[in-house]
Parts: structure tokens; sequence; C-alpha cells
């Protein structure tokens, strides 16, 4: 008997069915086995000596393998083509070696596309384990392991609030940082344009002003109202007539075939996909066959899949559509490896595949392979100039026509910003001479934008060419930064939370070189030149180790107040700019005595004055600047209904607003989209909530009110988000009844967090643990990114860890339900580390003991340190 092992049942089942009866086909459910998340997994002082721990929920999958290879006469390793798979081979082989079950016979078999013709000629030509790519592995594993491991005890110690840094998830979580600050710190410039409507021969065209008095203009020349005005009246007045006629002809080339990193991006700004999904999407159409293999930096097709796409092109359009020769192409990405294909189709001939995202994903996938053979587009750019009887003022007008589509019959790609793109119009025919008819002139301001905050297609963009990182582990790095609340995505951009941007500052000011970009791309320089032997892997991270722990014991050695102080000044530009009219930006507005200054607390960082306990005044640490005052304390008004003074205070999270009723305090928060804080808002913000009237249906009340997730309807124990918090107080009947039932058939959750009824593990591809739980419609599992509901006739209690793979693998490629939205992410429980390059230690989690029981606190205290 001949054992193939595989990582997937998906992929195993698929294999099996290509192989004869001689062969037994076997999942490992991707890694058997990591470093153990504690001290002394990797020891430096022994030659980096590591130690391996099988994961909990693999003890009856390695089982099951040992016992198939004590029977089998050959193993066959057959994982992915790329260093994890290399990885994952090694482990088994190393584990049934010394469990001494491993055959006489390994071999290692790779092939780029689960097709029967790839998996039979892979069969046929097997080869020795790489050792440099393990060594690249064991590099890789180990340094993100000391690093995070390292460092993270110096963050839990010195820097409250901060859960973990990582090699590649610091440097990232930088890029974002930096660019928030970039646009904190933009000042935009007013600018105006003067636009001429034009009509010749019945068609109707802009022409913009490009000269004005004789100087031609740039993009801030007409810098006010005032000049903006003259121009517009200079062109109002004259009579322009066509100078000059400039018609050119101009080519675009398609784009090549997908890379992992490509992928991810398009599928973000095409089908609004995340990293993530992309990926687990990817990988189940690679397990079925339908594409090669989803993580690779190589944009080449092979020789045999160009002539099946250019055969493709000459069936479906005519014989202009296929160039006269094969087009080729080079990465331009940093650090590039180009050791598999590109992501294409393993059939050209199969415009369809799957449904939902599955299809979804293919349809772009096709497309984009396809057109990367096709023909370039043939356009005609045409330039019409006119200028006044004085030759002082001149207009332009830019128009461009697609006269052969060539590869955009199929695929053009998506841009994360909208260019301003005046020559996508239609130019009437003008010769020298012309007069056309001025309809109308326009002078309209604008305002220069700051750069955009990023997407997620922007940032991994950006990341590949920095060459900070792998394009594979992207998607796990992005979620790594959501699930440390290190950022948060609205509308797909990236924001930086208060944490994110005070553990940037922190490794900036004491850990400069290990989140620079150059060090961080020239680490992965290094690993490459390991996993091509060029470099002993040892080395690299006795060199890395060399510095970096002493640089660690430095900033351990300090105490907490000094690393305030030091984060204090290197801040001080941030968190006080300088004032317009001059004064002290750490005044204190409350006592105007005290000075402002970084304090560290329990819960995070913040701002207070030098004056405490005498002044009490505090603000959060992410309010920077110009809204650090929060308004003045003091008191408000009169509420016109109790009779009672209204007072604004300024607390460690915000200002808020309170007044006294029956000897109770009553508080209320003071929404971000509240302008001006009148007495009249003042005294609708304390009487929340709002009872709107009694559901027609059921004649409970329905109420609206402000939580900590925002604005929001309630009834009988459902909820409904508001927009906004004009809407809490606007919202009529009708419309709160609409928003009650569109969020009922939107499958609104219960806030309240259930107890799983069985967790088995974590998932091989994600990483999140896998639960069994109870559901409104009956059980399901999850893995904190998927819900999949279980069959009818599966007994929940006989569900194994493998079952409960499968059905997320098959929810995750058809997509979300119409009208829901995906579930909110879970931290995976597992190490960190095997995700995102393992780059990161998670800190342990801290048990509160009740606060009338002092002894049994300080032992649960004790058990923490202990750990």
């Amino acid at each position: 008997m001949q054992l193939v092992i595989v990582e997937s049942p998906a992929k195993a089942k698929t294999i099996e069915k290509y192989l004869g009866k001689d062969y037994k086909v076997l999942a490992s459910y991707g890694h058997i086995r990591d470093l153990p998340p504690k001290d002394g997994s990797v020891r430096p002082d022994e030659g980096f000596e590591m130690d391996w721990e099988l994961y909990g929920d693999k003890q009856n999958r390695v089982r099951e393998i040992t016992d198939m290879a004590k029977q089998a006469d050959r193993l066959i390793l057959a994982t992915d083509p790329d260093r994890e798979g290399e990885a994952i081979s090694w482990h088994v082989r190393e584990l049934l070696k010394k469990r001494r079950a491993l055959p006489k016979e390994v071999e290692r078999v790779t092939f780029n596309a689960i097709t029967k013709d790839a998996v039979t000629t892979a069969m046929k030509h097997p080869r020795e384990l790489d050792q440099d790519l393990i060594d690249a592995y064991l590099a890789r594993r180990a340094l993100d392991y000391l690093f995070g491991f390292t460092l993270s005890p110096v963050l839990w110690r010195k820097l409250p609030g901060a859960k973990s840094a990582g090699r590649v998830q610091s440097v990232a979580l930088r890029l974002i940082v930096e660019r928030e600050r970039e646009i904190e710190t933009f000042k935009p410039q007013e600018y105006w344009q003067v636009v001429a409507s034009l009509l010749q021969d019945g068609t109707q065209f802009p022409a913009r002003l490009v000269k004005f008095e004789g100087k031609k203009l740039e993009k801030l020349s007409l810098g006010e109202e005032g000049i903006a005005n003259r121009a517009k009246q200079a062109v109002e007045q004259g009579a322009f007539r066509v100078e000059e006629v400039e018609t050119k002809p101009a080519r675009r080339n398609p784009y090549p075939p997908f890379t992992t990193s490509t992928l991810q991006q398009e599928a973000a700004r095409k089908l609004g996909f995340s990293a993530m999904h992309t990926m687990r999407v990817a990988q189940t159409l690679y397990e079925a066959g339908a594409i090669t293999y989803m993580r690779t930096d190589g944009v080449q097709m092979d020789p045999s899949a160009i002539d099946a796409a250019r055969k493709e092109i000459t069936e479906r359009f005519s014989g202009h559509f296929c160039p006269e020769k094969p087009r080729h192409y080079e990465t331009k990405a940093k650090n590039a490896q180009e050791a598999h294909e590109a992501i294409r189709p393993t059939d050209f001939s199969r415009n369809t595949y799957g449904s939902g995202d599955e299809a979804r994903l293919y349809d772009l996938i096709w497309k984009r392979a396809l057109a990367s053979q096709m023909a370039s587009a043939q356009m005609e750019r045409t330039t019409i100039t006119l200028r006044d009887g004085t030759g002082q003022h001149e207009l332009r007008a830019t128009g461009q026509v697609v006269k052969f589509p060539g590869f955009m019959a199929v695929y053009d790609e998506s841009r994360d910003q909208k260019d301003d793109d005046e020559e996508s119009g239609l130019l009437p025919q003008m010769n020298k001479g012309d007069l056309p008819v001025k309809e109308k002139v326009d002078a309209t301001q604008h305002f220069t934008q700051p750069p955009p905050r990023y997407s997620e297609a922007s940032l991994v963009k950006r990341l590949e060419e920095l060459g900070i990182g792998r394009p594979s582990t992207y998607a796990a790095t992005l979620q790594v930064l959501k699930d440390r609340a290190y950022v948060r995505a609205e509308k797909n951009r990236f924001f930086a939370e208060e944490t994110g941007r005070l553990l940037t500052s922190f490794l900036e000011r004491f850990f400069p070189r290990y989140v620079g970009y150059d060090f961080t791309a020239g680490m992965e320089e290094e690993l490459d030149d390991v996993s091509g032997g060029r470099m002993a892997w040892k080395g690299l991270l006795e060199a890395f180790w060399r510095d970096f722990k002493p640089k660690s014991d430095e900033v351990m050695e300090k105490k907490p107040s000094e690393v305030t102080e030091a984060l204090d000044e290197f801040l001080s530009d941030y968190l006080f700019p300088p004032k317009e009219d001059g004064s002290d930006p750490r005044e204190c507005p409350n006592c105007h005595a005290g000075r402002l200054s970084l304090r560290g607390g329990r819960y995070g960082a913040f701002i207070a004055c030098s004056n405490y306990p005498e002044c009490k005044f505090t603000r959060k640490f992410a309010q920077p600047g110009g809204a650090q005052d929060q308004g003045e304390e003091g008191e408000i008004g009169i509420d016109p209904v109790t009779g009672q003074p209204i007072t604004r205070h300024n607390g460690r999270f915000g200002a808020y607003i309170q007044m006294e009723v029956d000897g109770e305090k009553k508080r209320a928060s003071i929404p971000k989209d509240v302008g001006e804080l009148t007495l009249d808002w003042a005294s609708k913000l304390l009487s929340l909530p709002r009872t709107i009237g009694p559901h027609p249906e059921t004649g409970e009340p329905i109420t609206a009110s402000i939580g900590r997730y925002g604005p929001y309807l309630a009834h009988n124990g459902k909820y409904a988000r508001l927009r906004s918090t004009a809407e809490v107080f606007d919202t009529g009947m009708n419309m709160a009844v609409t928003k009650l039932a569109e969020a009922a058939a939107g499958g609104a959750r219960s806030r309240q967090a259930a107890e799983p009824l069985k967790v088995f593990g974590a998932h091989p591809t994600s990483g999140g643990e896998i639960k069994l739980m109870a559901g409104r419609f009956g059980p399901y599992v999850t893995d904190g990114t998927t819900n999949a509901t279980l069959p009818k006739a599966k007994d929940p209690a006989e569900l194994t860890l493998e079952e409960a793979v499968v059905l997320i693998d098959e929810r995750a490629a058809k997509g979300p339900a119409k009208g829901k939205k995906p579930a909110r992410k879970a931290a995976a429980k597992k190490p960190a580390a095997k995700k995102a390059d393992g780059e990161e230690a998670k800190a342990p989690a801290k048990k509160k003991a009740p606060a009338k029981k002092p002894a049994a606190k300080k032992a649960a205290v004790k058990k923490v340190a202990a750990e």
C-alpha cells in the first residue's frame, strides 16, 4: 500500500479519485504541531533548539496516519507546493520517525493544480524534501516566536492596554497609524476651476480654463473667489475660437494574471471580499481542481495554459483579439520568488464554476487570466485648444474614444481612487477656426484632499511594494490587527484605534529599528536567501538575537513612569500642538495652573492635569490638539421638565452631562455627531430612553436610545440600529416598525454570547476555534467567521472535527446569505503564531476574582504571574 498525505479532506477526496486502489489518501487538516505558546520553546542559548507540541485536537488524526503508515510500503507527502506545505510534510515525517512508523520509502510530490493530469504526472516525478525550504520555515517560525514572546511581555508591563506585537503585524499597523497622522496634519488648500459649457453641431462638451491673463494655470493658481470670478468674467466676455486640434493614438496593455496579492486587491475592490474570505474561497476552488495554487507571487503561466487561453480567445472572439505572439510577464513586486504559476483556471473552456462567492471569484480569475493573453486596447485621444481674440485666455477640451477594445472586452482593473478623468468624453468633430456656442460658464470651489485611509486592497498593495511579509500571510496579519482592536474597519477603510496609536508610538520610540520598513523588508530578503540555500538559518537568527535581546532587556528595566515620560515627549506635537493664539498648549483648561501630560492607567493612557487631585481634568489619549478642551465644565442651564440644573463634565472617556434626579445622578455621554451642545440637546439626551409608542402588532412599547454601539431602537428584546443621534428623537412609529422588521429579517442576533455546546479545536485554514452552538434555527458550527447549520439528519453529539471543517468550508464557499452580514471574526485560541507568519504572542487571559473575596483575588493574581 502507498500512503499519500495532503492537508485537507476536500483535497484528499479529489486526489483519491485520480489514483488507483493501491493508494490511500489521508488529510492532516493543516499543521499537526507547533511551538508551545510558552517561554523556552525556542532556546537561543542551545543553538536555537525548538520544542514541538502536537495540537490537542490532532491526536486522533495523527494516530490514524501513524497506524496507516505502519502498514504502508511507501509514504508520499503531497502537501501544498510552498514553504508551509514543505513544513507540514517535514512535521509528518519527523513525527512518524519519532514513533517508529516511517516507511522505508519516503518521497515528496508537488502539483500546481489538482487535476488528473497534474496529479498523475507529479506522482511519476517524486523528489526529496527540500531542506532549504524547511530551514526557511524554521528560521521564520523561530524569528516570529522570539519577536513576539520577547516583546509582548515588555508591552504588558510597560504599556497598559497593549496585547501583542509582531514582526509584520506591527509594521502594517505603523502604516495605518502614519496615514492617520498625515490626515490629521493635512491643511486643505482652496482652489477654483473655471469650466465653460460649449456646443458644436448639437453636441455639448466642457472646456476648462488653462491659461488666464497670459499665464498658464496650475491646480492652485485660482486660490480665492475674487480671482476666480475675474477669470469667469473673462471667459464669459471672450469669443473663443478653435486654434489647435490634436489627435493621438493610444494603447493600453492587459494586466498579468493574478498573484495572491493582486487577487486579494481586486476581490476587495470588485467583490467587496476581505483578504481572509478571498483566500478561503480560493482554497475551495483550488481543492476542487478549478484553479491553480492560490499562494503565489509568480505572474507567468505554463506554456500549455497559454496555448489553451489563446485557443479560447480565438473561439470566443475574432482573430484580432488574439495577438500574433503569446504574452510573457515578469513580476515587479519586491522580493518576489516566482516559484509557482500565476493563479489561473485549470480549464479555460469553463467560464463558470460553482455558485455564490465561489462562482464570483472564479469568474474574476477566469477573466483576468484570459484577458492577459488578449490584444491591447486601441484608443484615440483628442485635445482641442481654444483662445480668445486677445490670446491671453485659453480653454482646453479633451476626449478619448475606444477604437478597438481588445482585452477590455473581457476585463478592466479597478482602482481605489478615481482620478479626475477629462478624457473619457466624446468630442464633436471640429476644425481650426470653428467658434463653438458658449452656453454657460461656471466657477467652482474645491479644496485639496488628504491622502485616503488604507483599504484592505491598498494596504496589501503597499505592503507588497515595500517587500514586507509575504502575500500568503497578509490576510491573517490584517485579521490580527482587527482582532486585537488596534484598528477598526469602517466603509472598507482602516482607522487606527487609540491602543494601536499608542503601541505604534511605543515601538517607534523604544524599538525604532524593528518597526522600520527597510529592516523588515531586509529580513524578508534574508529569509529568501535561506530558502535559496544562500544563507544558514541559524546565522540569521544569531544576528537578529544579538541586538534584539539586549534592547528588549533595556526597555524592560525601565520604570513605567519613565516610559510614560518618554512617550509624552515623543508624542508632544500630536498631543499638544501649538495653539493659534500662541498660548501654552499644555496649560490645563480647567484650573489654568497645572500642566497637561500623558499618564498611564490600568485601562490605557490618558491626559491629565499635574494638579491632581485638586484638579481632576482628564481627556482621552486619542483626543489630540484642537479638540482637547472638550468644552468648558460647569452648568449648562436648568432642565425645563425637572427644574434641576444640568452640568457638563470632562471625564477620562470624554465629555458628559449630568443631572440629579430624586437624589441620584443621571449621566449621558455627548455623542460625536452633536454639534454645539445646547440646553435643549442636553435635556433631550438626559431624557432617554424615548418611548415612541406601542407596537401595532404586539402592543409592547418601542423605545429609542443611545447605547455602547450607538443609537438604536428596542422592542420586546429585539434591536435595530439608527444612523444618527438625531434619528433617536425624530424616528416615528412607521419608520420604527419598518426598521425593526428589516433588522429581524436580516437575522439580528442577541447581544448575549451563548456558551458553546462543544469545542472542537482550531480550523486548519482560518485558525479560528471551531465551536458547536445552539442557534435559533437549530445547532450550528462556527469558526468565528463562518456559521454552518448542521444537517437535520446529523446528531450533534456525534459530530467530529473533520465533519465540522467540511461544513464550514462548504458554507464559506457559498458566501453570506442575502441580506445578512458576515459574522464577526473571533480571535483564534490557537497560537496566533500559526497565522500571519506566527508573528505575535497573545497575552494570557487574566481571571478576576469577586471583589468581596480578597483572598481569592490575590490567588488569581498569583496564578497569572505564574503563567
